[in-house]
């Protein structure tokens, strides 16, 4: 009560000092719309959707609003976006074609990378990412090495937070749900002359939930869980700007629950991870040039504790680094050159106690349009330069390199049609313990880096179809991924461990989506109502050496629904999404991780609304939120041995200012 009483009465306070300085019109525009078409940054600059040559997927600022997920993996969980590795308390993975981002540490070891506008998040855990104070994600599926390097392997899923805009505003809120749940929040955005901002803040906590077996999975709670988000800038000349963003996400405490069937009811996580970017940007009226300067500093922290052991362990992951680009684009041409620098220092009280991981980077990015650029074509050429250190007593020290590359064609025949063909590398560099450690494992003897050691490597090759027009939109890529020179662990004559590159992996399938917007069945009604549906089938996912199928990889992943709205300001959503069959390691009946399948389950989400408008002009009012998640009341687990919450239900509140 005490939160709810601060975050009113901050609101309270802010809103005596805000003076209205324009009024609202219609409905909230997104600003990745232009002239009705869509605008994304997956190439590091603003172009739009129809002349990107890969497959991208926009969730909007309106999507997030009505999905009851609070960070980006229950979102992402909730769109069925790929195959989702989710656990009890705030750890989550997303694997995007047969290629996963690593929650354990930073996002060294993944293949999958998460960015926070345009850079990269110094995590793999998507648990840590609020959607609360965001304009949209970008999820680019496939390798996108050229423009974000190492990890950009099956995909990339790129925050984008939220700026302010237009007439100053406030909210607070206060959501209450089953087990306990409570989520209390706050946020403010809009424009003073040519200041912008757009922040929020939220504290939340949630006791130990009840599968839908109705039993107990003891703990799985969660407190003083902390996030908040700040985008502010100040446009100093026309087109320049020159911005801070914040991003800050706290957990005192999170169980660490363990498989179901040996509940541990002691061990805790408590987790971290924050950062603050500085960031500026130049695009004069006049002319062809724009450009692009950002150095952000940040770090994530993990620690677990066992108390019914007396162990504890820590890892920290201090970063820093730098972008810099300009871009020439006159309008037969766009030429992008430009430079990324990253340093993470990781500290822990397990072995390797310390090492640092350097990245400076190099990139070229063209595109051309032709035939008044109803083709498009586009390509690019990175160099990643890697240097490691280690402490371990003798300060071993290696490098290695990386050049990789891009082509790609998009063909738009006729308005809201595009056909697309994409060629594109990825790689992950090898870890600092992977080249140059030396430090002792469990059972006794000593990993050994192999300073020989290649980035592990993909090559993709696309085919798509694009389509949108009087409310239909729709999109179908087919892709071919050859993954090779794979990092595993290897025995050496000396008893010791090392890591050599061995094997690789053929993935190919199909992706889709559909939505029509703006169907009217019932005549005089106002109420429109919108199905969409997307999935992803996988023709092939087999490791080369032994022709298995590979790991936690789902054959089929899908999600459906429908949306709902009226002009009075109701909104309801309804979900469907299924994770396909799966083979993992069973670690729950037996200790050396037999292969077992893993079969695939569909959970149903409800959201439904209603905003109660006080004054249109300024878009005051309250509005009524109610959630019910897992609505069928399946029982799940998108980890085996891990199940998930039965049926719950949320209830909030909110106010706007």
């Amino acid at each position: 009560m005490k939160k709810i009483l601060v975050l009113l009465a901050a609101a309270g306070l802010l809103a005596t000092g805000v003076t209205r300085a324009e009024t609202l019109s219609g409905e909230e525009k997104s600003p990745h719309y232009s002239s009705g078409e869509i605008v994304v940054t997956a190439g590091r600059v603003e172009e739009l959707k129809k002349e990107v040559t890969s497959s991208v997927l926009v969730i909007s600022r309106e999507e997030i609003k009505e999905s009851p997920a609070t960070d980006l993996g229950e979102l992402l969980a909730k769109k069925s976006i790929g195959n989702i590795q989710k656990y009890p308390g705030a750890n989550t993975t997303i694997g995007i074609r047969g290629f996963r981002s690593d929650a354990h540490g930073n996002d060294l070891k993944g293949k999958v990378l998460i960015l926070l506008n345009g850079r990269r998040a110094g995590t793999g855990n998507l648990a840590k990412l609020s959607t609360s104070n965001v304009e949209r994600i970008e999820i680019i599926r496939g390798p996108a090495a050229v423009q974000y390097g190492s990890a950009a392997m099956g995909g990339v899923v790129n925050v984008i937070t939220a700026k302010g805009k237009g007439v100053p505003s406030l909210f607070a809120q206060h959501m209450q749900g089953s087990d306990d749940f409570q989520e209390t929040s706050a946020g403010m955005s809009g424009t003073l002359g040519r200041f912008d901002y757009s922040g929020s803040l939220s504290f939340s906590d949630r006791e130990d939930y009840t599968t839908a077996s109705g039993e107990t999975y003891y703990n799985t709670a969660y407190n003083g869980k902390v996030v908040a988000s700040l985008n502010a800038g100040y446009e100093f000349l026309d087109g320049h700007r020159i911005g801070v963003v914040v991003n800050h996400f706290d957990i005192d405490r999170t169980g660490s629950p363990s498989y179901f069937v040996r509940n541990d009811r002691s061990s805790y996580i408590e987790e971290q991870n924050r950062s603050v970017d500085i960031i500026y940007t130049g695009k004069p009226s006049e002319g062809y040039w724009s450009w692009m300067a950002r150095y952000f500093v940040g770090e994530d922290f993990y620690g677990y504790r066992s108390p019914s052991i007396s162990y504890s362990s820590d890892r920290s992951v201090d970063q820093k680094g730098a972008q810099g680009q300009v871009t020439f684009s006159p309008e037969w041409l766009s030429v992008t050159a430009g430079f990324d620098w990253l340093d993470y220092v990781v500290e822990s009280t397990m072995a390797p106690r310390e090492s640092e991981y350097e990245n400076p980077a190099a990139f070229l990015l063209l595109k051309k349009g032709f035939l008044d650029d109803m083709l498009v074509v586009s390509g690019g050429l990175r160099y990643d330069k890697y240097d490691v250190r280690i402490d371990n007593g003798e300060g071993n020290h290696e490098s290695t390199d990386n050049i990789n590359g891009s082509v790609g064609l998009a063909y738009n025949p006729a308005d809201g049609f595009k056909l697309r063909v994409n060629y594109a590398d990825g790689f992950r560099m090898p870890s600092a313990g992977e080249l140059a450690g030396y430090y002792p494992y469990w059972g006794g003897g000593f990993y050994e880096g192999n300073p020989d050691l290649k980035p592990e490597k993909s090559s993709t090759i696309e085919f798509g179809a694009d389509y949108q027009s009087g409310g239909v939109t729709t999109s179908l890529t087919w892709f071919h991924s050859d993954f090779r020179d794979k990092i595993q662990e290897s025995g050496l004559d000396s008893g010791n461990r090392t890591w050599v590159n061995l094997g690789g992996a053929t993935i190919a399938g199909v992706e889709g989506e559909f939505s029509y917007a703006g169907m009217y069945p019932f005549t005089g009604s106002n109420l429109s109502f919108t199905p969409f549906v997307s999935f992803t089938w996988l023709s092939e996912y087999n490791d080369d050496d032994t022709g298995d199928y590979l790991l936690y990889t789902p054959e089929w992943n899908a999600s459906g629904g429908i949306r709902v709205k009226n002009e009075s300001g109701f909104k309801g959503v309804f979900t469907l999404a299924y994770f396909g069959k799966k083979y993992v390691q069973d670690y729950v009946t037996s200790w050396a991780g037999d292969v077992i399948a893993k079969e695939g389950f569909t959970v149903a989400n409800l959201v439904i609304s209603k905003k109660f408008t006080l004054d249109r002009e300024y878009g005051r009012g309250f509005t009524i939120t109610g959630e019910i998640e897992n609505l069928f009341d399946r029982d799940y687990e998108y980890v085996n041995g891990y199940p998930m919450p039965g049926r719950s239900f949320n209830l909030g509140l909110r106010v706007d200012i």
